[in-house]
């Protein structure tokens, strides 16, 4: 088996991992920012910022591997 046959393989199932993950985390942390907001309904403003910013970022997570799966599949 060559490196074009593991490329081939890998990156669809990298790229499927990374958008899996990404998925379960940020649906957990909008769970958690509405039941804070529930919570504390005063506090909903920095909620939202802090439950923004994290999801932000983990966004960012998965077009990190996004990018990556399309720089390696011009190797393929």
């Amino acid at each position: 088996m060559d490196y074009k046959t593991m490329l081939s393989f890998g990156l669809p199932i990298g790229l499927g991992i990374a958008a899996f993950g990404s998925a379960i985390a940020l649906g957990r942390a909008v769970a958690a920012a509405m039941e804070a907001t529930g919570r504390q309904p005063e506090a909903s403003m920095k909620i939202l910022i802090n439950m923004a910013t994290g999801c932000a970022f983990i966004e960012a997570i998965t077009i990190y591997a996004l990018v990556f799966a399309f720089s390696l599949a011009g190797k393929i």
